[in-house]
């Protein structure tokens, strides 16, 4: 086991620079090459003429491996990639949808819909029957309304585990399909082009002029004109 001048087991910590003590050091320059076995205080000198860091890479071999880079730089790039990592992560959380088992069917195809909604996200579906009273002696009817929800989601989820009595709820989990994708809802048009497709329309509806109507005809007496000496002419 490697241990550091002090006699104490390595930490998991990851060593940089000053605070590498062992013996010695198998360094790798920031190209991937390697340089060879020497005290870390010469590989750290080689790392400060190349403005980089000296970073323990491998604590756990003999001798330790270190290699040469920028570490800020390392450790934005690794927080980086953990971010995005996050953001593109999906939870997935189980939702619970319960009806009774007299539910009117129109009741059953909206629930139906909202399951549909769940699966489209990503998320698990608990669908569960709960009874009372003297609905308790018909469970029958329970499950036959989960089958039918089945039935309907076919090809839409898989069934993973199948209807069962818990306590006074009868119930089922479904998930989402492999394979299946939901349909893509299509963007409405902007209201701004709507109107202009209707100015467009309005305009190649309105007729066009005849050439008649935009040049009056001349009428077929003319007016009477004044000659220099006087007299008219018609």
């Amino acid at each position: 086991m490697n241990k550091d001048f002090r006699g104490n087991d390595r930490s998991r910590e990851t060593r940089v620079n000053e605070r590498i003590r062992t013996r010695e050091v198998r360094l790798i320059d920031e190209n991937g090459e390697m340089l060879g076995v020497m005290p870390p205080m010469r590989a750290l000198d080689i790392a400060r003429d190349r403005n980089l860091d000296l970073v323990e890479v491998s604590p756990h071999a003999m001798p330790p491996v270190c290699k040469l880079m920028d570490y800020g730089r390392y450790k934005y790039e690794q927080a980086k990639k953990e971010n995005e990592a996050r953001k593109n992560q999906k939870i997935i959380t189980l939702k619970e949808i319960r009806m009774r088992p007299r539910t009117d069917d129109h009741d059953v195809e909206v629930k139906t819909r909202k399951i549909q909604q769940f699966l489209a996200d990503g998320d698990k579906v608990k669908v569960s029957v709960q009874f009372r009273g003297p609905d308790m002696r018909h469970p029958d009817i329970g499950r036959k309304l989960l089958d039918g929800i089945a039935e309907e989601l076919k090809g839409i989820a898989t069934i993973e585990r199948s209807p069962a009595m818990e306590g006074r709820l009868m119930s089922m989990i479904v998930s989402r399909a492999p394979g299946w994708e939901p349909p893509k809802k299509q963007a409405a048009p902007a209201a701004g082009k709507n109107k202009s497709a209707q100015a467009a329309a309005e305009t190649e509806q309105e007729p066009v002029a005849s050439a008649t109507e935009q040049e009056p005809v001349a009428s077929a007496t003319s007016e009477a004109t004044e000659t220099p000496g006087g007299s008219q002419e018609q």
